[in-house]
């Protein structure tokens, strides 16, 4: 679904932030970035994107493959309602009738029917990264990029995003998930990027971040951390 080779991506100040990252994600697969603060996790994820111009690479997408990106800060314009940032998001891909019955099931889903007409600069930032899921949820993409998504969400809206992410998987998206919650994501991820000083250091599934790291029966915390240790 999406084949990623960077050679060298960067920014003006700073040439060459990432570089030699390669890894792909399959049709219902969840695969998690992992790295420290300055790790490079952001920077590949905007050369995958195409937000940085100095960059050197391919980013292949299957033919007809439509994805979502779901931001660590939420994007969200002062002037627009929440229901009006739901229909500008459903606007250029989607039917009036099939996002607004999707959207209705999604908010209800997230509790949140009483601030449909509100202005999400009002918001917490639990509420306004759940405006940015509904979003991306309610436009079923066939690719998910999300950076951090857990930052802000309560213990229940965790587990609601985590169902969703869940189906999502059965229905064939696929998922690349940035994320520094390792025990989380050793629970729902089928494989992890681990980066370091903006190069790849690692990928596979837990079992292989084992062996490579010498945690036989390790936690992806224990391995992650030992890996890192070697650099």
């Amino acid at each position: 679904m999406l084949n990623v080779a960077i050679e060298s991506a960067g920014y003006q100040d700073k040439q060459r932030a990432i570089q030699n990252i390669s890894f792909d994600v399959k049709s219902g697969e969840l695969v998690g970035l992992l790295g420290g603060n300055g790790a490079g996790k952001s920077t590949t994820i905007k050369a995958l994107l195409g937000l940085l111009r100095d960059y050197r690479g391919n980013v292949d997408l299957k033919e007809g493959t439509r994805y979502a990106y779901i931001p660590e800060q939420p994007v969200l314009y002062d002037y627009l309602t929440f229901y009006e940032h739901l229909d500008l998001a459903a606007s250029s891909s989607l039917e009036d009738g099939e996002w607004e019955e999707r959207a209705k099931e999604l908010i209800r889903y997230f509790r949140m029917e009483n601030v449909i007409d509100d202005y999400p600069s009002s918001f917490s930032k639990g509420m306004k990264q759940k405006v940015m899921l509904i979003t991306a949820f309610m436009l079923k993409p066939d690719l998910y990029i999300i950076d951090e998504p857990f930052l802000g969400l309560d213990p229940r809206a965790t587990k609601d995003f985590l169902k969703l992410i869940e189906m999502e998987r059965e229905r064939g998206a696929g998922i690349l998930m940035c994320t520094h919650v390792l025990d989380t994501a050793e629970r729902i991820c089928d494989r992890f990027i681990l980066l370091s000083d903006g190069s790849l250091l690692s990928q596979g599934t837990l079992n292989d971040f084992q062996l490579r790291s010498g945690e036989r029966a390790g936690s992806l915390l224990d391995c992650v951390d030992t890996l890192l240790e070697r650099e």
